[in-house]
């Protein structure tokens, strides 16, 4: 009789998973402003990995018969100041702003969900040595580090990508460790310490797969902060080297031109970076609300 109330318990897991699956989606599509930041962000990407594909331009080399030319029927956002297309500069640039964003954000989200939940479990003097270093690197401004590292060495496209995640870390390892020191008190994982399992099979098996739903949303927040440092970075002329650029390069090389009034050099790459921003926090809010097991209904 014992097997078969154990048999039930195990079929009955994946439907409760799955209704609980089902209820975070109606949930995340019941808010409205979070449904339209995915709208938008689908739409970035497309703009910007599928779009150069349909709307060819050169962004190479510099054509001096069309600069600075308004925006038209030849180009629909017009040219910058050595005759490129803005609106192929505008995916070119948004598709590197959105790989340096995606990676950093998802560096950042690994690292510290895996030292908040090394942290949280072990507790005592390791988690306060652990966490007095986090707190060290929160009193340190990220952009500050951004410019001397800038200022030391010209980084490329991946070593961008590993200065923000190693910078970034901070926050997630904060909410992860919060999560964990919860979690780790929890029937499972006393009743897998009691049996013999491993610190380890503990954290991967039972701290870390519970923890989803803060590291998700923990994710959708440092996309959209990776996303802003980049352009920071980029607008101090310190990001990626020409003729490569993204949208906050466009937006400093559109800011020494919008005195003469070429407008169109900088409200593009300004708007794509808020409304980008804008729908990473959007989902970030929604995710949050679907798995907040509060007041679900």
């Amino acid at each position: 009789m014992s097997s078969l109330t154990s048999l039930d318990g195990l079929a009955a897991t994946p439907p409760r998973a799955a209704s609980g699956t089902r209820l975070a989606v109606r949930r995340f599509l019941r808010n409205r402003l979070a449904v339209v930041g995915l709208g938008v962000v689908v739409f970035f990407v497309l703009f910007c990995f599928v779009g150069p594909l349909v709307y060819e331009t050169d962004q190479t080399h510099t054509l001096l018969q069309q600069v600075n030319q308004s925006p038209g029927g030849a180009h629909w956002l017009g040219t910058d100041a050595v005759g490129h297309d803005e609106l192929g500069r505008l995916m070119y640039g948004g598709k590197v702003s959105l790989i340096v964003g995606l990676s950093a954000g998802v560096l950042a989200t690994v690292i510290g969900t895996l030292w908040g939940a090394a942290a949280g479990y072990a507790g005592g003097w390791i988690d306060a040595v652990m966490m007095r270093v986090v707190d060290a690197g929160i009193a340190i401004p990220a952009l500050f580090i951004l410019l001397v590292v800038s200022a030391i060495t010209t980084p490329d496209l991946t070593g961008l990508v590993l200065i923000l995640g190693l910078i970034s870390w901070l926050v997630p390892s904060r909410l992860v460790r919060a999560e964990t020191l919860t979690l780790k008190n929890r029937d499972f994982v006393l009743t897998l310490r009691a049996i013999g399992g491993s610190h380890g099979r503990a954290i991967v098996r039972h701290i870390l797969p519970n923890s989803v739903s803060t590291v998700i949303v923990a994710a959708t927040f440092q996309i959209a902060d990776a996303i802003l440092l980049v352009a920071y970075v980029s607008y101090l002329g310190l990001g990626v080297q020409p003729p490569a650029t993204d949208w906050g390069g466009m937006l400093s090389t559109g800011m020494t031109a919008a005195y003469s009034g070429h407008w169109w050099l900088i409200v593009p790459p300004g708007l794509a970076i808020i409304l980008v921003v804008w729908a990473f926090n959007a989902i970030g809010d929604g995710l949050r609300d679907a798995f907040d097991v509060r007041g679900r209904a």
